[in-house]
């Protein structure tokens, strides 16, 4: 339709009959077609990208911000409808609808940026009541606070959405979910942040459910059930990430590679995941060091009573264990299988894989100090 009057100068004798005007219509339309057609791809792939980026801008501003930027293209949208009324009073021709388009444009980004520095210049200025100083006797103490809290309430959520925002996501793995321990961690409010499982992970559990072998059956049924919880009793739900790797075969090396795209923190238990993650530079949570953190403290030369329960790899050594699972590794304490005993600790060792202790019964280190006593007199 636009290209009409510049063809009708150039060849005039092509309108001047009705089929020729029709032939040039449907050949300009199929020519148009066929440009858009080649050209659609490109146009799909940048305005899916430049959504995306859009999306990803607009949930990480907060709602006051939303309000401000929005109040301020609305009221750029009006004035600009005044002012392409004027402009159309002229009649409407390629320049007039023109200019009123890139009115339109110009005067809605111009209040969309009016209303974002409102917003940004008014977030951090003092509210009259906190300056306000409370010299009425009669005015109670809990009544301030209450008048500031409310007034300062949503400025206190944008910035703790925005804080949210800077917590990098935790990234499950297979084993920590089989573990099961870190829905109770969750539980707690310990792990901040967002709580992310691959699709690969999930497809590996699934995998592990329907294996063959009946404790790797029971172990992957497990694990879907700790995801079925931490959906259910979680207050923030869990994100299944629909992201893979086709050219990478393990689970673990897809983990990485994920959590070092997206900034995450890798949880896991797994000792070998968590020592190439350190290698590698990603940032590791491991629930056998927060289990060992908050064990009681054990130091060399204090007493405890245990029950020895089997024998040791080394001859005459007797195992114990603590409440907590920490195995105890008693010398000299294989005759004392199945008896409580007093023991002493002489060493503990402290590792990702958990914590063992080696002590020695009372008695012998009884006798072991007299006799050191006796030598040094």
């Amino acid at each position: 339709m636009l290209l009409t009057p510049l063809l009708r100068r150039v060849s005039p004798q092509i309108f001047e009959q009705f089929s020729n005007q029709v032939l040039l219509y449907v050949v300009l339309c199929l020519l148009g077609a066929l440009i858009f057609f080649a050209l659609s791809m490109s146009i799909l792939t940048r305005c899916m990208k430049a959504a995306a980026v859009i999306e990803q801008h607009w949930e990480k501003m907060p709602n006051r911000q939303i309000v401000w930027t929005s109040l301020g293209l609305l009221c750029g949208l009006a004035i600009a409808a005044l002012f392409t009324q004027l402009i159309l009073s002229a009649g409407a021709s390629l320049l007039t609808l023109s200019f009123s388009a890139l009115t339109y444009i110009f005067l809605g980004y111009l209040g969309l940026q009016i209303g974002n520095h409102r917003y940004h210049s008014g977030k951090h200025l003092p509210s009259l009541r906190r300056r306000k100083r409370h010299t009425d006797g009669d005015e109670s103490l809990l009544e301030t606070v209450l008048s500031e809290v409310s007034e300062d309430g949503d400025e206190g959520e944008d910035e703790l959405s925005a804080g949210e925002e800077s917590v990098p996501c935790k990234v499950l793995d297979t084993s920590v979910i089989i573990d099961g321990r870190i829905l109770d961690v969750l539980k707690t409010g310990f792990l901040e942040g967002k709580i992310v499982v691959p699709s690969f992970v999930l497809a590996e559990l699934r995998h592990i459910a329907d294996s063959g072998d009946s404790l790797r059956r029971a172990r992957g049924r497990r694990g879907l059930d700790v995801l079925n919880r931490m959906q259910k009793e979680l207050k923030a739900p869990v994100t299944v990430m629909e992201k893979d790797y086709p050219d990478i075969e393990e689970v673990d090396v897809k983990l990485l590679r994920l959590c070092r795209e997206n900034g995450g923190t890798v949880v896991t238990n797994d000792y070998n995941l968590n020592k190439v993650a350190g290698v590698t530079g990603i940032r590791v949570l491991n629930i056998n060091d927060l289990a060992n953190a908050v064990k009681p403290m054990l130091m060399a030369g204090e007493e405890l009573r245990v029950q020895i329960v089997r024998e040791g790899k080394e001859p005459g050594q007797g195992v114990a264990y603590l409440d907590d699972g920490t195995m105890i590794v008693v010398e000299n304490g294989r005759r004392h299988v199945g008896e409580q005993v007093a023991v002493v600790v002489t060493t503990v060792l402290q590792t990702s894989a958990g914590r063992m202790i080696f002590s020695k019964l009372k008695s012998e280190a009884e006798g072991a100090a007299e006799a050191a006593a006796k030598r040094a007199m």
